[in-house]
């Protein structure tokens, strides 16, 4: 006896699976940066630790940006559910940008920190602030990926692929964009208050 599946069922399925797919991806991407906070909680009893290092006025400017981020992205996915097609590739394109100013911000942090005389390689380094390098670069490494999933979203919303039926493309882009700004707060407030 078969039983067959209707298109409805189907793309029931085929929404769940790519979820739980995202959500596996973030899981393993959680367990990656516990690692990482842990050995820098680790590595702060080192004698060689910068006590008073302080953390660039940029990345307080990027923290709220990725929030923003998680705003507009959530707006395109209210709108869309309401067939409002103008203002999700509106919502869309203003996350982007917004993204866009969240990396710039960071390499903007960057420069502060060197521009302070803390540089992250090199003999003239340390281990904070090599930390700090490595923890940020890797969340970038991930938003490029995001930023990367926006364009291809973008891209689909301008041939109208999404609508109050179909959203998603934009559901699990909007996912994945809540799950990198709390990273980034978590990463933020851990490097401010644990230094």
């Amino acid at each position: 006896m078969t039983t067959t599946m209707t298109a409805e069922e189907h793309k029931s399925r085929t929404a769940r699976s790519y979820k739980l797919l995202l959500l596996f991806a973030i899981i393993s991407m959680i367990m990656m940066f516990a690692g990482l906070t842990s050995a820098f909680v680790v590595s702060k009893s080192r004698v060689d630790w910068l006590k008073d290092f302080q953390l660039p006025t940029a990345f307080f400017y990027s923290t709220a940006v990725i929030i923003g981020c998680s705003v507009t992205f959530h707006l395109a996915k209210k709108a869309i559910q309401k067939d409002n097609q103008k203002a999700t590739t509106s919502f869309l394109l203003a996350t982007l940008a917004l993204g866009i100013l969240f990396v710039v911000l960071q390499f903007v942090g960057f420069g502060q920190i060197v521009a302070n005389g803390y540089y992250f390689t090199g003999a003239e380094s340390s281990i904070t602030t090599t930390f700090l390098y490595i923890v940020t670069v890797v969340h970038l490494a991930h938003l490029a990926g995001g930023l990367i999933a926006l364009l291809i979203i973008i891209y689909n919303q301008f041939k109208h692929k999404y609508n109050s039926t179909q959203t998603l493309g934009i559901e699990l882009g909007a996912m994945y964009w809540h799950f990198l700004d709390l990273l980034w707060v978590y990463l933020f407030l851990f490097l401010f208050f644990f230094k």
